[in-house]
């Protein structure tokens, strides 16, 4: 089953929710450039030219048929800056899609509700064009993010992956 989610715009209350390009790197590299805010998703930040060829790739889509990369650039409409990203892999499955989400705000604004916002916008994205069960992999002591996760909707499971705890919203069909 090919996936039938893509990376449209949305908007939310305060965010412009934009689909990624390659043009975002040099902006992106400043928002994610702070390396406190890899403390628990790992690596360092990446140079404007580094995240260029990851935009590339990402942009590009999976090579997989079953698999669709979405990636949106969080964008504040009053200010007009971006502050983050939200994605979402989509993999089709013999009746249903999965998709596992992941958000990212750069640490200046962080604690504005931008990261609460912007997944319970994607959450319901995902929602509306028929994802039924929506996963995020949240570090232990990330307790900002599990509180992002709740309030999408998202439950912490027992599951573990890579020593991150699996989260989970399962809609009836």
């Amino acid at each position: 089953m090919r996936p039938t989610v893509t990376a449209e715009p949305f908007a939310t209350a305060r965010l412009d929710v934009l689909p990624l390009r390659v043009a975002h790197a040099a902006e992106m590299a400043v928002v994610l450039g702070d390396p406190a805010l890899h403390t628990f998703i790992g690596g360092a930040p990446a140079t404007p030219e580094a995240l260029r060829a990851r935009y590339e790739r990402l942009v590009a889509g999976s090579p997989d048929p079953s698999v669709s990369w979405c990636n949106w650039v969080l964008r504040v409409r009053d200010a007009g800056r971006p502050v983050g990203t939200v994605q979402a892999t989509v993999t089709g499955q013999e009746h249903a899609e999965i998709a596992e989400i992941a958000w990212v705000v750069g640490t200046p604004w962080q604690g504005r509700g931008f990261a609460r916002e912007a997944a319970a916008g994607l959450v319901g994205r995902l929602r509306e064009q028929g994802v039924r069960t929506i996963v995020a992999h949240i570090h232990p002591d990330h307790h900002a993010s599990a509180a992002v996760a709740r309030s999408a909707g998202l439950s912490a499971t027992a599951e573990r992956q890579d020593g991150e705890v699996r989260w989970r919203l399962t809609a009836a069909p």
